[in-house]
């Protein structure tokens, strides 16, 4: 018999950290983790409508990275230093940036504000932009509040939020759709 799905325990509003701490399931960890998996989703999402091989491998990378951040968050602190748990690294970092400036190579300078929007898949990055991010703030409340949280995977996040929207301009000069600019009233 293959094994339950579910198992109860979660049943009385309490989950267990890796590591087997209770917490509610309210608690901040959760929540930064839960929002690190929703991001993870949005992203295979955003790959599905992506046409671009070289974005799509490099988001799968990057939905990767997000389980590492996930284990990272899921995990008790103090008991993490004795588990065997993927680690992030500069070089992480190191390629959104790489990818950022390819793709800016390409773009034309940006002259104003752009609205998000234009097509569904521009539209769809833009949301998975903001979900990355609301998972950045989650993780730097989380620190603010005395938990322990990687500067790196703050880091990343940032960069990745920056990388998604250079990757909606790059995805809409490949889909030949304009940008909307924002015009402000005045």
């Amino acid at each position: 018999m293959a094994l339950k799905i579910y198992t109860k325990t979660g049943d009385s509003g309490t989950t267990s950290l890796i590591g087997g701490t209770k917490v509610p399931k309210s608690h901040l960890r959760i929540e930064a983790y839960g929002t690190v998996d929703e991001l993870n989703s949005y992203l295979g999402l955003c790959i599905d409508l992506l046409t671009d091989e070289t974005a799509q491998r490099i988001l799968r990378e990057v939905q990767d990275r997000l389980f590492t951040i996930g284990s990272a968050l899921a995990c008790d602190p103090v008991k993490e230093p004795g588990m065997k748990l993927p680690d992030l690294q500069n070089a992480d970092v190191d390629l959104l940036e790489t990818e950022i400036d390819r793709m800016t190579d390409l773009l034309p300078p940006m002259k104003n504000f752009i609205l998000p929007g234009g097509h569904p898949t521009l539209s769809h990055l833009h949301i998975a932009r903001c979900v990355c991010r609301r998972t950045e703030r989650h993780c730097v409340r989380l620190e603010l509040e005395g938990e322990e949280v990687a500067s790196l995977i703050i880091q990343y996040l940032n960069r990745l939020s920056d990388y998604l929207f250079v990757l909606s301009r790059y995805a809409g000069q490949v889909l030949n759709v304009p940008e909307i600019p924002w015009k402000p009233r005045v």
